[in-house]
């Protein structure tokens, strides 16, 4: 696969490269969805085997966040998280820190 992408890179007419490129690309996004599923069904059925996110992480050779974001199902750069900003943690109580 790397090989493939090597040779694109090494061809020499820029532009049957750069057609070969979007062509690539155009591919590649529809089947990183499927391929970001199957990764993330093999980390849900570890987790639910009670694999630690840290062996997961090492066994995939990713991070412990991402495998956490995997778990929650979070993609992407982040804009697809929730946000957790002071105010919503701290939704319940009035200036002075106490309960509302």
């Amino acid at each position: 696969m790397f090989d493939a992408l090597d040779a694109l890179a090494a061809m020499e007419d820029p532009s049957a490269r750069a057609r070969a490129i979007s062509a690539f690309l155009r591919q590649q996004q529809k089947r990183i969805k499927v391929l970001s599923e199957l990764r993330r069904e093999y980390v849900l059925a570890q987790r639910a085997l009670k694999v630690p996110h840290r062996t997961l992480a090492a066994e995939l050779g990713v991070s412990l966040a991402t495998i956490q974001d995997i778990e929650r199902g979070y993609s992407g750069s982040g804009r697809s998280r929730p946000r957790t900003t002071g105010k919503a943690k701290n939704a319940g109580e009035d200036k002075a820190g106490n309960g509302g």
